[in-house]
């Protein structure tokens, strides 16, 4: 069986999708699959919609050899790929991890919304918004097969009106490391927080940075260190030097995957303040790594954490309860020892394997 994967980023490039196209070009060669990858980055140096005409000629070209096209987002390359495929008749997967309506509503024309009732709700929104929402919508009842990374997330493409029997849900996976690997954290007088994303505002880091003067004034030496680039950026910046937080709140830009996995496991707290979050896979990558969490009662992320046994959960935004959880994980040693462990268990739930051996019975299915 032949799978054409169109994706938007590739490695070079950072994301959940460039990552997940790896794995699958590396992993399913060796359960008998050839896999052929299509991505964005092909055609992102031409002029808008020229680079996606272009892009739909490649699936077009590309895709008559497969049985399978599985596109990684529904609008980017969903769209162009969906139109192909109209043409090419082949089984047709998308992945969606993400709402993309959503987001661009939020980050560019104003939508106050959450998720789950933006999800639902049809009208009264600006034309580029609805027509995103539309796209999205036209892509996803166009597959065979949907595929979606949470519970929670099924309920959202639920809310756009397609079928939940074509709805599945595969967990991300993340390479294991076994407990004895793990680096002992090194001794320094630092306590670390570690903060990873897209420098958004549904991210929360501005929040997070407001909350620092309160914490220092218990632990003076706390620091918190924010890995990721994004729009956000001078916002951010503007924001440490009014609160005269330089050398307290470090922004490091974008780092690659190693390097952030490395970071992970050296530092003494992981926070992730989102509002939106289909299923976080640094909370996965977090717990393997043992380092305590603390992230939102939102989306996905109570499917991977339990209030006050693999971490905290905190209602997003909340000052008071982010320095709160931020001062019991540093100063109640048995309590941080325990989410630490439990994550760590639960980690293991989530290995590459399985997520692997879900997506083959899938794609056998489909035959």
């Amino acid at each position: 069986m032949k799978i054409l994967i169109t994706t938007g980023i590739y490695p070079p490039d950072i994301g959940g999708p460039a990552t997940y196209s790896k794995l699958l070009f590396d992993e399913l060669p060796k359960r008998g699959f050839e896999v052929e990858i299509l991505s964005f980055g092909e055609v992102r140096h031409l002029p808008k919609i020229i680079r996606h005409i272009v892009y739909f000629f490649k699936v077009l070209k590309r895709g008559k050899s497969a049985d399978i096209i599985y596109a990684q987002d529904p609008v980017s390359v969903g769209l162009p790929t969906m139109l192909a495929n109209k043409i090419l008749r082949k089984r047709f997967f998308i992945r969606i991890a993400g709402d993309y309506a959503w987001e661009q509503g939020v980050q560019r024309f104003g939508v106050k919304d959450n998720l789950d009732d933006f999800s639902a709700k049809q009208k009264g929104y600006s034309f580029f918004v609805q027509l995103f929402k539309k796209i999205q919508t036209k892509v996803a009842k166009a597959a065979d097969v949907v595929i979606v990374p949470s519970h929670y997330f099924k309920t959202i493409i639920v809310n756009w009106s397609i079928q939940p029997e074509k709805i599945n849900v595969i967990y991300n996976g993340i390479k294991l490391t076994p407990q004895n690997l793990l680096e002992t954290r090194p001794p320094r007088e630092e306590k670390i927080i570690l903060s990873v994303g897209r420098l958004v505002p549904w991210k929360g880091f501005k929040v997070l940075i407001e909350t620092m003067p309160d914490i220092l004034k218990e632990i003076p030496e706390a620091k918190l260190v924010i890995v990721g680039s994004g729009p956000q950026k001078e916002e951010l910046k503007k924001t440490i030097d009014g609160l005269n937080l330089q050398g307290k709140v470090i922004l490091t830009g974008q780092l690659e995957k190693k390097e952030v996995l490395k970071y992970m496991r050296e530092v003494d707290m992981f926070v992730l303040n989102t509002k939106y979050e289909g299923f976080a896979h640094l909370l996965l990558e977090a717990s393997n790594a043992m380092v305590p969490i603390i992230t939102t009662n939102i989306g996905g992320n109570s499917e991977l954490i339990e209030n006050n046994k693999e971490g905290i959960l905190i209602e997003p935004n909340n000052k008071e309860e982010i320095k709160n959880a931020v001062l019991k994980i540093f100063r109640n040693d048995n309590f941080r020892q325990k989410i630490i462990q439990n994550a760590y268990q639960k980690s293991k739930q989530f290995s590459i394997q399985n997520t692997l051996d879900n997506l083959e019975k899938l794609l056998k299915k489909s035959q």
